[in-house]
């Protein structure tokens, strides 16, 4: 199974869904992780009711660290702010379907940092969500 999840991660890397810089967007933020040098940034366009119309991101990272983001903007779509600040980490991870390290939590989560950050148009409290090292000593996807 961890194969099929694997396949499905390297996927949205090479072919990331949503990806690239929406012209005409409400809310935005972009992030790094200090650790490793990931960049993500996100849009979102919102509806007259509030709700996620749009979403795209542009950015540059691991395969953990863009197919995160990948798969999360696949979900957004008719969320209001709220909902986008009350999703848990476990959905990014649920989303990924494999056990990801403490080194690679940093890289996995940092999508939803950056979509909860552009929900309250300003970095979002984080808990340390990883441990410091370098995500090429914790396993290759």
């Amino acid at each position: 199974m961890d194969e099929l999840y694997r396949d499905q991660i390297l996927e949205h890397y090479k072919r990331p869904h949503h990806f690239g810089r929406l012209d005409d967007y409400d809310l935005d933020f972009e992030d790094t992780n200090p650790f490793c040098g990931d960049e993500q940034h996100v849009f979102i366009k919102l509806d007259d009711d509030g709700r996620v119309s749009e979403v795209s991101f542009e950015g540059q990272g691991c395969a953990i660290s863009t197919a995160a983001t990948s798969l999360l903007t696949d979900e957004l779509t008719g969320m209001t702010r709220e909902e986008l600040l009350r999703l848990p980490k476990e959905t990014v991870l649920e989303l990924l379907g494999i056990e990801i390290s403490a080194t690679r939590m940093k890289c996995a989560m940092l999508g939803l940092k950056v979509i909860k950050s552009a929900s309250l148009g300003e970095p979002a409290d984080w808990e340390d969500e990883g441990e410091e090292g370098d995500p090429a000593e914790a396993g290759v996807v």
